[in-house]
């Protein structure tokens, strides 16, 4: 591994050994040490990763004909090519196929020149040797015929298969191209920035039908009965976004009022699931099509609901790909998180049909521009197409998140260098998708909704159907906005400068890892502001050399109004119009920076927030926990501050607040359940259950209410229910009791289901009651639930069976496999018995699953990140270092995780006497203790 000492390194150790690891790591050592050897001896012509550019495809001619049966595929490709230099040495990449045939096209007339072909399978590439030399400017067609098996994976081209409800399986098979996995069904220059045009062609059974990105133009008679369906030719596209899918699968479909036919595919039994989705996606697409104001480009978009399925959904053009739970909806069985989920994760697809599909990144060291703008996205989409959703009250979750790996030194820039597929892979993670998405939220707050959206167009304008790089996205927004010819940045920008320099202020976001810490201090009307970077380390030298250009946005108590502020240096001063009794920084939290108040800042917010906490929006009053708590950390803040201020939860009822509140909370129990410290422990559940009692007890065991209403019932209901708090447990066992003497027939409120659930998994005998309704119910969003719940039962030998079942992906499904695993490590019974299956498992997990993948990574992360003993860290550090390169040893995630046991043990060190002295206090004076708090 990288990390082999358990102190923290330099940032310039770091760096140096970072540096030695990509030139020298096993998987690249052909390019530095060793000329490559091709499979058959001969030495290959090429020792780099990334293809030369001496040749680009324009066009592919694809065939592909799987066989359902044997679960094998055969296929044949003819690329036209544009040579930019003389070359007899075409490189390309394949990936697991057999390669029965290559030969060059002649430009007129049938005939035709073999071509050599060798293969280097560490970098997936081809060469094809010419015996005649391509000339710089001409144009020249190969082509080769290929088999290879289904996938066994989530990617390439893979089967999948479904049981129906009188349990028969059936076979189908789809693919999932990024990052890197067209290359393992069918030879091609499969990178993002090789985009060309592909007219496809599929042959299947008469019983299926296949689906690609373009409508299908017609369909010829082969002898066998077999039937191959042609699709019109796609426009210009990177390779990942090459789709196709044979199955059995039903549809239903609609016309946006922009002319595009949108269906939804899925599996016969669940088609009368989909009517939720279809409506939203056509509803998404009308948005996407206005607000971007450029017309979707292509004649339909298929919404497809595969049964196995890795992450969460794809953005192939023209056909996008989702797990069922992101696409199935039944007004009866789905809960109001469920309709928030499918709506996002449509609104997240198709907002790529624009970002990431006609405008493409060069390589994926800038992912965060497909990623991180379609998360933005889904909010902006959201927010105004469907405003019963209440999306605005679930953004800052995105940004904590984000904060959490981002506060690591592990962390890494929003676009940072990547070279082999694993690192590729790794940037698929909370950095690009829920940092880019908040930076994003930042630059728009700061130059206004109007001036973002017109440079947002601009730029897709500009470089439809090409490849960019981050500056390219910084110009489209500068021009837009010079202060002298515009009024969109009167109101904005506030700052020192005549013109704003857009790139100088977002380099600062993108190239550099980590967030500002920014310290305010306010005398009289003077407020000094300072910025460092928020590092949870015991190192200080890592955190030198970072300064960012801060956005700052504050209100006061004499002030409501928004006041703007772009501090570019490491301190400053601003001053006030009068003297105030508090000031709040980072207003609705819309800025990706910590704010810490130093002299009687806190304790001022706290007063507030205990006389008149609806004085702040929620975001503000979700920030200042957020804030207070994380600052503890990092030894700013002294927990009983922190305690303090959570006091006022007891009156607090909106969602971000009080799901914060418990995210910062809860986590303090969940590191003492892995000490033996039951004490101390029940002390500080009890603490908890208390300061929200009120608020629990009057929920509802209903589905009533907005949305953020009743996600939050789910939440604390579940809650209460898990800390045995005896008015939850009394409803849920009584309403469990009559679901199961229905046989599960009787009709739960979703939302309070899956407390319903958890309850009735606690005994061997509700237990596999559920597992029985698991196996036969059609509805992914019961079966979420009911995963969930047995999940977190306290039976061990029923978790050890889940897991084993997940893996074995007969009963539940491999894909849902990193969830279970995760679910069972967050609970005290079972995170020892997730330990030692993710160690058993390790290779059959990186196998089905990819290194590098989220999949995988959250699996490390979310097993071990609550250790808090040296004894764990010794465990954990013992298996991760025995891994070779091959296997995962230089994984990013097992750096995280390692900082973050170091992080809980250094907690738990320096702050448990103080927790028990303040809950001791609490317990003793609470009523004296609330007396004193509102003459403060």
């Amino acid at each position: 591994g990288l990390f082999t000492s358990i102190e923290m390194m330099t940032t310039l150790t770091v760096t140096i050994l970072v540096l030695l690891h990509v030139s020298f790591a096993p998987s690249l050592a052909s390019s530095s040490l060793l000329p490559p050897v091709a499979t058959n001896g001969q030495p290959f012509p090429w020792i780099h990763m990334r293809l030369p550019e001496t040749v680009s495809p324009i066009h592919y001619d694809l065939l592909v004909h799987p066989n359902l049966t044997s679960l094998d595929f055969t296929g044949a490709v003819q690329i036209q090519l544009q040579v930019f230099e003389d070359t007899s040495t075409i490189i390309l990449h394949s990936k697991e196929l057999q390669i029965a045939k290559a030969e060059l096209l002649a430009p007129e007339g049938p005939g035709s020149l073999p071509l050599q072909v060798l293969e280097y399978p560490a970098f997936h590439q081809l060469a094809l040797v010419s015996d005649v030399l391509l000339v710089r400017g001409g144009t020249y067609k190969v082509r080769l015929e290929f088999s290879a098996n289904l996938s066994d994976s989530f990617h390439g081209f893979y089967k999948s298969s479904y049981r129906t409800t009188t349990g028969e399986v059936r076979f189908m098979a789809s693919t999932q191209f990024e990052a890197t996995s067209a290359r393992a069904a069918f030879p091609c220059f499969d990178e993002p920035a090789f985009k060309a045009n592909f007219t496809i062609q599929i042959r299947r059974e008469a019983r299926h039908i296949a689906l690609s990105n373009m409508p299908k133009v017609k369909t010829v008679e082969l002898p066998g009965g077999v039937l191959e369906d042609h699709f019109d030719t796609s426009v210009r596209m990177s390779t990942y976004l090459v789709a196709f899918i044979v199955s059995d699968f039903q549809s239903v479909s609609k016309t946006t009022s922009h002319g595009v036919k949108i269906s939804v595919y899925a599996v016969p039994d669940k088609i009368n699931q989909t009517d939720f989705a279809l409506n939203a996606a056509v509803r998404l697409l009308d948005f996407y099509d206005d607000y971007f104001d450029i017309p979707y480009p292509l004649p339909k978009q298929d919404l497809a609901a595969i049964p196995d399925f890795q992450s969460g959904a794809m953005e192939n053009w023209g056909l996008t790909t989702y797990r069922e739970a992101g696409l199935l909806f039944d007004p009866n069985k789905s809960s109001a998180s469920d309709k928030l989920g499918i709506t996002m994760v449509i609104a997240h697809e198709l907002a790529h049909q624009w970002f990431g599909n006609l405008v493409t990144m060069q390589w994926w060291n800038d992912l965060w521009l497909n990623e991180g703008f379609a998360k933005f996205m889904e909010f902006v989409s959201v927010n105004i197409t469907n405003p019963e959703l209440q999306v605005n009250d679930f953004f800052l979750g995105k940004c904590f998140e984000a904060m959490e790996v981002d506060s690591l030194s592990s962390s890494h820039p929003v676009s940072s260098q990547v070279d082999t597929p694993t690192q590729i892979q790794e940037m698929f993670d909370d950095v690009s998708y829920d940092k880019g998405a908040c930076i994003l939220n930042m630059l728009r707050d700061f130059l206004t909704p109007e001036a973002f959206k017109i440079g947002i167009v601009r730029y897709l304008r500009r470089y439809s159907y090409q490849n960019t790089v981050n500056s390219h996205l910084w110009e489209s927004l500068t021009n837009v906005i010079n202060p002298r010819n515009s009024q969109h940045t009167s109101q904005s920008t506030h700052c020192h400068s005549d013109q704003l320099d857009v790139r100088a202020i977002m380099d600062t976001w993108t190239l550099q890892e980590g967030f500002p810490l920014v310290t305010v201090e306010v005398r009289g009307r003077q407020v000094r502001l300072s910025q460092e970077r928020y590092l949870k380390t015991d190192d200080p030298s890592q955190t030198h050399g970072f300064l960012w250009q801060v956005p700052l946005t504050y209100i006061t108590s004499s002030s409501s109004t928004v006041h703007r502020f772009l501090l570019k240096t490491r301190t400053d001063v601003l001053y006030l119009p009068e003297e105030v009794e508090w000031v709040k920084f980072n207003v609705d939290m819309s800025g990706y920076y910590m704010v810490h108040y130093e002299g009687e800042g806190w304790r001022s917010l706290t007063s507030l927030l205990l006389t008149n906490h609806r004085a702040l929006s929620s975001n503000d009053r979700a920030s200042l926990i957020n804030n207070a708590f994380q600052l503890v950390s990092v030894g700013k803040v002294g927990l009983d501050t922190a305690l303090d201020l959570s006091l006022y939860l007891s009156k607090e009822t909106d969602i971000m607040p009080v799901t914060q509140g418990l995210g910062e909370l809860v986590p303090l129990y969940k590191l003492m359940e892995k000490r033996d410290m039951e004490g101390l422990e029940n002390q500080m559940k009890g603490y908890i259950v208390e300061l929200f009692r009120g608020l629990i007890d009057r929920q509802t065991w209903s589905d009533e209410g907005s949305v953020s209403q009743r996600v939050l019932r789910s939440y604390l209901l579940l809650f209460g229910s898990v800390r045995n708090h005896p008015p939850c447990v009394a409803t849920a066992t009584h309403l469990f009791n009559k679901w199961r003497a229905s046989d599960g027939n009787m009709s739960l409120p979703s939302d309070v289901s899956l407390a319903v659930f958890a309850i009735g998994a606690r005994d061997p005998e509700g237990w596999d009651f559920l597992f029985e309704k698991y196996r036969h119910s059609q509805h992914t969003s019961v079966k979420s639930r009911i995963k969930s719940a047995l999940s977190i039962s306290p039976l061990q030998h029923k978790l050890k069976r889940l897991m084993e079942q997940s893996l074995a992906g007969e009963v539940m499904k491999t894909q849902d496999l990193p969830h279970v695993v995760i679910s069972v490590s967050r609970n005290p019974k079972g995170y020892k018995l997730a330990w030692d299956f993710l160690r058993h498992n390790w290779h059959t997990l990186v196998k089905k699953f990819d290194l590098g993948s989220h999949s995988i990574s959250g699996m490390v992360t979310g097993v071990t990140n609550q250790y808090s003993t040296r004894e764990m860290l010794d465990e954990v550090r013992g298996f991760f270092d025995s891994l070779s390169e091959e296997t995962g040893s230089g994984l990013r995630c097992i750096q995280q995780t390692y900082e973050s046991i170091e992080e809980n043990i250094r907690w738990m060190d320096q702050h448990l006497p103080q927790l028990k002295a303040w809950l001791d206090r609490q317990a003793q004076g609470a009523r004296t203790e609330t007396r004193g708090h509102e003459d403060l």
